[in-house]
């Protein structure tokens, strides 16, 4: 059985999704749901489906060992950030090396970098008078949005679209695919 960890800063739908996917699943599991954030609704999420959920402070993430240690014991096969708003430590991709990928709200390298997560994001395409955009599943590195592409989903925008709409169209490719790139770099499916 494969385990996953999950790290996210908000309300946790990506979260909840993955976990749904992998619940009905066989060779895979989400064990925890890590939050920088106390009030984060993923943490009542994944208590809801009976996944652990632990909060951190910033001390535990980066000047101690804390959080690293906790990752160590749970030996996960892959972490994955799901709407999470902090730079990843070197120290904890050091001991996890190609274990570690993150979901982005637009076709990177565009719209990537500090600051730009969310609505921020969406409301930079518009008004850029972007006429596409999508998501991209990449391996983390210690900088925003760096890492190795692993996938990109596209999603065409129309003229009358609001920053709204185009959220509305990332957050369904990004259930459609994200549980199923999870399962592709744990090799549990092959590339479509």
């Amino acid at each position: 059985m494969k385990r996953i960890i999950i790290f996210a800063s908000g309300s946790g739908t990506n979260a909840e999704n993955i976990i749904k996917h992998f619940n009905s699943r066989k060779n895979a599991e989400v064990t925890h749901v890590f939050s920088n954030n106390q009030r984060a609704k993923v943490l009542r999420r994944a208590h809801d489906l009976k996944v652990k959920a632990l909060h951190f402070d910033r001390e535990a993430f980066y000047s101690t060992n804390d959080v690293l240690n906790i990752l160590k014991d749970a030996k996960p096969d892959l972490i994955v950030l799901a709407g999470f708003l902090w730079i990843f430590p070197k120290k904890i991709i050091d001991v996890f090396p190609d274990k570690v990928i993150n979901i982005h709200p637009a076709l990177l390298p565009k719209y990537g970098g500090k600051g730009m997560y969310g609505n921020h994001v969406h409301e930079a395409v518009i008004r850029k008078k972007e006429k596409e955009s999508g998501i991209t599943i990449h391996y983390v590195n210690e900088h925003y949005d760096e890492g190795a592409v692993i996938f990109q989903a596209k999603t065409s925008i129309n003229e009358n679209d609001s920053a709204e709409d185009v959220a509305n169209a990332i957050h369904q490719l990004e259930y459609k695919h994200f549980p199923i790139v999870i399962e592709q770099v744990l090799g549990l499916r092959d590339k479509e």
